[in-house]
């Protein structure tokens, strides 16, 4: 069982032909509304990898709120620890290019008052992966990740955006996300290399970072390696760093080693890149069975 603790939008997405410099206005022809965040979108990613997920956050008393809850639902995500608050529902401004670039804008709003006791200590036990970002409230995540550490369960934070952790709790996690940016600003921290090896060596605990175009990498107590990327041909980068996050999750959690998790994530990732959209570009498990299969076929033979 997967129980992610994160947050939860409702995206504006700008598809533009080009990406806008400070005090440039750029018209598009368009704007889509899709829910997101980036708790949502791993909730997501790891329901349609076949996990059993709960999720646990907070939206706003707003109009958002089911929009934004709309894809999980539909989903058969467990939203029964979602709580309503005082502010707002998060919200983000999403501008794309033809490039598949993009910027992000987000007021997190309610997802600040999402509290680590909407998890109860029943739910932290091992059996159950935690997965947590950074777009909740730090000191938060940081009680979260204590109490799943003292209950048993497997505990995955990605690390976006990058940002401060309280040291014990970072030092208690099993598996640490970053991407090639989020790994430059937690290597100057520690005074160490941002490739996985180094971060590892640094911090003690299992790290995995993705490199866009040139697959991931990881390093942990047990073994290293690297993964390619798969190829396709790149529409929209939004939410392929969740994607990654929650297929990874769904595959450890029902037992596939690191090397295997790590490749079917990137699969789902090149996936959703190939689509335009935040949750509606996330794979179904079939979609990625299916494009691993092709992408092991097409491999040259060994030796």
């Amino acid at each position: 069982m997967i129980v992610v603790f994160g947050s939860i939008n409702l995206d504006l997405i700008f598809a533009l032909g080009h990406l806008p410099s400070p005090g440039e206005t750029v018209l598009g022809p368009t704007t889509r509304l899709e829910p997101g965040g980036k708790g949502a979108n791993q909730a997501a990613a790891a329901a349609r990898d076949g996990a059993t997920v709960i999720m646990v956050g907070c939206v706003g008393p707003d109009a958002l709120a089911d929009a934004a809850l709309a894809t999980l639902q539909a989903d058969g995500v467990d939203l029964s620890r979602v709580s309503r608050g005082d502010l707002a529902t998060g919200c983000a401004a999403i501008c794309t290019d033809a490039a598949g670039r993009n910027l992000i804008a987000v007021g997190s709003g309610a997802n600040l008052l999402a509290r680590a006791d909407q998890v109860e200590d029943a739910l932290l036990a091992p059996g159950t992966t935690l997965v947590l970002q950074r777009e909740t409230d730090p000191q938060q995540i940081a009680v979260l990740i204590r109490r799943a550490r003292a209950g048993g369960a497997r505990i995955v934070l990605n690390l976006a955006p990058a940002g401060p952790l309280d040291a014990d709790a970072l030092a208690a996690l099993d598996v640490l996300i970053v991407n090639e940016t989020e790994a430059e600003w937690l290597a100057a921290q520690h005074g160490t290399s941002p490739d996985a090896a180094g971060l590892h060596a640094a911090l003690g605990i299992g790290i995995v970072r993705t490199l866009g175009e040139h697959g991931s990498e990881w390093a942990s107590r047990e073994s290293a390696g690297h993964i390619a990327a798969h190829p396709i041909k790149v529409v929209d980068t939004t939410a392929a760093g969740d994607c990654f996050t929650g297929v990874l999750a769904a595959a450890l959690d029902r037992g596939m080693g690191m090397a295997d998790a790590m490749a079917r994530a990137g699969v789902a990732a090149g996936l959703c890149c190939s689509r335009a959209g935040s949750q509606n570009s996330l794979p179904t498990a079939a979609e990625t069975d299916r494009a691993s299969s092709a992408s092991a076929a097409s491999a040259p033979a060994a030796g």
